[in-house]
């Protein structure tokens, strides 16, 4: 399984940015043992919470491990603090740099599918939202969305919060900079029920959704509440519950369990420093 560090220049967020890559290209076979496969790999585009990077699911999971066991090729961007939504201002499209221009130039670079079937979207707390938000808001691109712990609080009454927050996130000026006028944003693409329902009234394909939050999580109340008009939507949701909180043991299990539920091929591990066959 090859793992790389990538950096390109991004025309959506004019500047250069870091992207970790998983890759099943590399895997090494014995006699005897089903040739790998080599090209065409189904895809996940994997985002981090807030105050995290590029690195977060590869340091607090066994990701590389599983997609290696899957065949899968992972792609993982940093999102800064930004709930991958886009600020055209300072034009740091980050809606856009994960729906649609980072998966267009992965499949330049790497052998990757690119079909919809074969393209998938997940994310857990801040990126739980940003998977939700930009795998509806391009679901012509993404087939399958997984979100854990989302943190779909941001939605939740937005034009009733102060600047009283005792975190930076939950203020109203820090969510009027992401989002701006807080009174419309759930009659807008911000909201994926009210892009869901636009893509159901014109008669397109949704993805599938898988969701998940811990029962000891803060934001169980409002990720059941979402998960509900998700559902009245239109959207086949998926949902999963633990007793956890908002933490990594957590979505260790979560990206495993995804994992399974995605229509990933049969695939036998290759040998490698910890699977020799002895």
């Amino acid at each position: 399984m090859a793992f790389l560090e990538v950096n390109y220049i991004s025309e959506a967020l004019m500047r250069t940015v870091t992207v970790n890559v998983i890759l099943p290209s590399d895997r090494l076979t014995f006699p005897g043992m089903p040739k790998p496969k080599t090209e065409n790999f189904k895809t996940l585009y994997l985002l981090h919470g807030i105050l995290g990077n590029y690195t977060d699911w590869v340091n607090g999971t066994l990701l590389q491990r599983w997609a290696e066991e899957k065949g899968l090729a992972v792609v993982m961007p940093s999102g800064e603090n930004m709930f991958y939504v886009d600020q055209p201002k300072t034009h740091a499209l980050y809606g856009e740099f994960v729906g649609k221009e980072l998966p267009d130039m992965m499949e330049r670079m790497f052998k990757l599918s690119g079909k919809r079937e074969d393209t998938y979207i997940a994310g857990l707390s801040m990126g739980g939202y940003g998977a939700l938000r930009n795998g509806m808001k391009y679901a012509d691109r993404f087939s399958y969305i997984g979100a854990f712990s989302p943190a779909v609080n941001v939605l939740d009454h937005p034009e009733k919060r102060s600047n009283d927050a005792p975190i930076f996130m939950e203020t109203r000026d820090y969510l009027e900079a992401l989002f701006g006028d807080l009174e419309h944003i759930n009659a807008s693409d911000y909201d994926p029920v009210w892009t869901a329902q636009k893509l159901a009234g014109a008669g397109k394909p949704l993805p599938k959704v898988y969701m998940a939050c811990g029962t000891k999580d803060s934001l169980y109340r409002i990720d059941t509440v979402y998960r509900g008009r998700l559902k009245e939507a239109g959207c086949d949701v998926t949902w999963d519950e633990e007793p956890y909180a908002h933490e990594w043991t957590f979505w260790n299990d979560e990206i495993r369990k995804f994992m399974d539920f995605l229509p990933l091929d049969e695939s036998t591990a290759g040998r490698n420093s910890g699977n020799i066959g002895i």
